[in-house]
This record gives C-alpha cells, sequence and structure tokens, in this order.
C-alpha cells in the first residue's frame, strides 16, 4: 500500500510586531529517516521501555506520521497521550509503527480543537512521562508550565532536538479556514512530520507545535499550543 503523501496546510502567519510571513502546518508519511542524534541535555533519565515518549513518531491508519506530543494520565491513573488533531486519521486508531501493525490507542476526545487525546490500548503498562532526546536518553517532565517571552526552550520530533527561545505570546495564525490564535511563537525550525511536537523547558512541559515558517535547512519560526489549555479541558496532567 502506497504510503499517505505529505499533509501541508498553508496559510499566512500573523507575528506579534504586526509583520505577516508565509506559515506552513506539516505531518508527512512513514518511511522517512530516523531522526539524527543530539547533544546530551542535563537531568536527563535513561530511555523508557514502556512505549513511546513524547517527540517519538506515532502513525495514523493511512500511514501519516506525526509526533506524540505528552505522555498524560487522569485522577484514576488512567494513560492517555496528546496529538495534534491536524494528523488527518478517519478512524482515530493510532499505531506504535509505520506497518501499522501494534494499535497504540484511540482518540476519545478532541474537545480542546487542535490537540487530540488518545487513550491507550493497553493499561497494564506503566507510561513514561519523559520525552524522547535522541540520543539514547530522554527528558524528564515533572510539571506542565505557562511560557513567557525569553525562555529557553527546546523541541523534540522527527528531526530530533532543537533549542530556541520563545519569542512572542498570544500570536494568531489565520488561514483562509480560521484563525489559530494564543500560540506560542519561537525561532526554533520545523519540519514536515513535526505537527504536535512537544516543547519544553527542562522539566517543564511548555507547548505542541501547531505550525511553522521556514524549515531546519534555512531556519524558520515555530508555533505552540499552550500545553496547558488541553490538559485542563481534559483533565489530565503530565508526570
Amino acid at each position: 500500500m502506497r504510503p499517505a503523501r505529505n499533509s501541508i496546510r498553508t496559510g499566512v502567519v500573523a507575528l506579534a510586531t504586526g509583520a505577516v510571513a508565509a506559515g506552513v502546518l506539516l505531518t508527512a508519511p512513514a518511511g522517512q529517516a530516523a531522526p539524527p542524534a543530539q547533544a546530551a541535555a542535563s537531568a536527563t533519565v535513561a530511555l523508557s521501555a514502556a512505549g513511546p515518549q513524547g517527540g517519538d513518531w506515532v502513525y495514523t491508519a493511512s500511514g501519516t506520521r506525526c509526533v506524540l506530543g505528552f505522555n498524560v494520565r487522569d485522577s484514576n491513573n488512567i494513560y492517555y497521550f496528546l496529538v495534534s488533531t491536524r494528523c488527518p486519521t478517519s478512524t482515530g486508531v493510532w499505531y506504535a509503527n509505520s506497518a501499522r501493525t501494534t494499535v497504540l490507542g484511540n482518540t476519545v476526545s478532541s474537545a480542546a480543537g487542535d490537540v487530540a487525546l488518545v487513550k491507550y490500548a493497553d493499561q497494564t503498562v506503566s507510561r513514561s512521562g519523559t520525552v524522547d532526546l535522541y540520543n539514547t536518553t530522554s527528558q524528564d517532565i515533572l510539571t506542565a508550565a505557562s511560557a513567557y517571552v525569553g525562555e529557553p526552550v527546546k523541541r523534540s520530533g522527527s528531526v530530533g532536538v532543537h533549542s530556541g527561545t520563545v519569542l512572542a505570546l498570544n500570536v494568531t495564525v489565520n488561514y483562509a479556514e480560521g484563525s489559530i490564535t494564543g500560540l506560542i511563537k519561537t525561532n526554533i525550525c520545523a519540519e514536515a512530520g513535526d505537527a504536535g511536537a512537544p516543547l519544553f523547558d527542562g522539566t517543564k512541559a511548555i507547548g505542541l507545535l501547531a505550525t511553522s515558517s521556514g524549515n531546519c535547512t534555512v531556519g524558520g519560526y515555530s508555533y505552540y499550543r499552550p500545553v496547558t489549555q488541553p490538559l485542563s479541558v481534559y483533565a489530565v496532567s503530565v508526570y
């Protein structure tokens, strides 16, 4: 079966300064090369064997590849993960591998708009609350926090881990279909397959990738949904 083509949604990004730049929202097909190894970060832990972490690839039934944002759980210790609703899935089923032979779970709600909640099918496995650093270690995530301008942040995703700075808050991205409001703007680049990728500052979860401009060859900007919003809507927490 032929892999799904890249899903690229183009639009206009309204920057905090009032300038306008081209923007894209990216997902990617299965079968692309693994991200390169990245330099180690501080306060990291050994990789967990308990399934995917934040920053790892997940796949729709059609083979479209996106990035798991953060693993989360509710007050009853039921495990879920957050993923971008801009990853097209007609069935709501998510897979751990490109061959779509290992089911991770099913979408149970999209009430938070551009971030969906997926319930893990196997609740007997204790899921790791970490983010993959793609260097055989992972970053422990202990809490969620609001971003601030000037904050040093990192994003894990399809091209490994990239670092940058929060440049603006409450940014609006305009598309023909409507607007995405309340986003965090950073100077971190993004590539195809990065939709939903986690933004973090050490042990703090900050956001999930919503859209971007440019790429990691020429540079660019990326925009994130504050993670505190879907956590509140779904009554779940990072850990």
